[in-house]
């Protein structure tokens, strides 16, 4: 029952344990918090100064005035916590202390209404200055932190409740308790179901708050987990095949997928065994590292996305997932590209010649996912990849580096000419397909 009332309440936890980097995305936001709160606090502060000089002062004046002594404390407080909160310096003593400045300097400044117009403490009471004690307690939501809300309505009830005491037993012979609402408003005098009010009040209102800070925090922490979620798997998948699975409406489910044209590039290094027989494992993937990083930014440049990884072998697309009207040409130029890269530098630590042949097709392909409930894979079939892939193993027979479809060579008649090589029919396709290679 209590656990079902506190899942209603303050909605459901935070499962499992955070990780640490994500603890400090969340930090780096609540230090950006407290430089507005510290920002706001010097706006009040500077405000209660403002209204204290316009503030038509009693025909006889006490010789010792608190407000300018207290504004005067208040204010150097905020600027060196504005100072600390820059320099990342907010222990939680220090989030405490400024919290028992805020009301602290508040119920002052209340107190001082009896001396500086020479009335009975009472008469504080109903000063309406009173509802600031409101403006700190939310002051304190800006950090997503509900304790400190708590703190701030503790501390304000405290407060209220010493000064209502103190208006009280200030006079022993004449304590100016009424049960008279009229009475109460009309003269120095306490009801006491007023300031219960009051009190109550401010209670109400600190719990309330804090329980949908709460709620807000823990929407937070998992929209925080859920970003970092989707940047992680960027790495790992096209950003915006990770932005679709985690904006999805529905949980990405086996199958599904659509249908597009588009451009596709396979890429494998030649004689990669040999070299792989010659380097040892951290030396291999320090090479396979850099090659990938050098080749990864040619794809880049050009709009192409890769879309797999299988050991040297490398699946490129190009308006696959992202719209690009020269997805054609553009993987043209991605394969010419890879070429006099490979021609022109080495790789690795042991400076390895790493040449690679391409393959590249034009046509309709099917981009979605595949796999079980379980395990899903984001990537790309239908005949046209086949024969990517059919075009790159071609290169082997005819002693080339890049080989393309006819569908590919149709739109990149601006990029570079072809010269036709053969035709050949791939496995399943009854219809020849005519190859060619670019012409540099």
């Amino acid at each position: 029952m209590w656990q079902k009332l506190a899942l209603y309440v303050f909605g459901e936890k935070i499962s499992g344990d955070v990780p640490a980097r994500i603890h400090e995305e969340i930090n780096e936001q609540q230090f950006e918090s407290e430089k507005l709160i510290g920002w706001v606090q010097l706006v009040l502060v500077v405000t209660f100064g403002i209204l204290y000089v316009l503030a038509p002062a009693p025909a006889e004046m006490a010789s010792f005035r608190l407000e300018p002594w207290a504004l005067a404390l208040y204010f150097l407080f905020t600027v060196i916590r504005l100072r600390c909160a820059y320099k990342r310096f907010l222990p939680r003593w220090l989030l405490v202390l400024s919290v028992v400045m805020d009301i602290g300097l508040l119920m002052a400044l209340i107190w001082s209404f009896h001396i500086k117009y020479d009335q009975p403490p009472t008469f504080y009471l109903k000063a309406p200055t009173m509802i600031y004690v409101f403006i700190f307690i939310a002051l304190r939501a800006l950090r997503f932190e509900p304790t400190y809300i708590l703190i701030t309505g503790a501390v304000s009830v405290i407060g209220w409740l010493v000064l209502v005491i103190y208006a009280i037993t200030a006079t022993p012979g004449d304590p100016m308790i009424t049960r008279n609402y009229v009475t109460y408003l009309t003269a120095n005098s306490v009801l006491i179901g007023a300031e219960i009010d009051k009190m109550l009040s401010i209670i109400v209102v600190t719990l309330v708050l804090a329980a949908a800070v709460l709620r807000a925090q823990r929407t937070f922490y998992r929209a925080t987990i859920d970003h970092s979620a989707a940047e992680d798997l960027s790495r790992f998948v096209l950003r915006e095949v990770a932005n679709h699975i985690t904006s999805a409406d529905r949980a990405i489910q086996p199958g599904d997928g659509e249908s597009r044209v588009a451009s596709v590039v396979f890429t494998d290094i030649e004689a990669f065994s040999t070299v792989s027989e010659r380097l040892s494992p951290k030396e291999l993937a320090q090479t396979l590292n850099d090659y990938f990083c050098a080749v990864g930014e040619i794809i880049s440049a050009n709009g192409g996305g890769i879309t797999q990884h299988q050991g040297d072998l490398i699946l490129i697309t190009y308006n696959a997932v992202t719209n690009d009207d020269d997805h054609a040409a553009n993987a043209i130029k991605t394969a010419l590209a890879i070429q006099e890269l490979c021609e022109n530098r080495t790789f690795g630590p042991h400076e390895n010649w790493l040449l690679t042949r391409c393959g590249v097709n034009t046509g309709e392909i099917v981009v979605g996912a595949i796999g079980t409930e379980e395990r899903l894979a984001s990537t790309v079939h239908g005949d046209e990849v086949n024969i990517a892939a059919r075009l790159e193993q071609l290169n082997k027979e005819f002693g080339t580096y890049i080989l393309c479809g006819e569908n590919t060579t149709a739109s990149c008649e601006e990029v570079c000419k072809f010269k036709p090589i053969t035709e050949v029919t791939v496995r399943g396709r009854n219809a020849p397909t005519r190859v060619f290679q670019p012409m540099t």
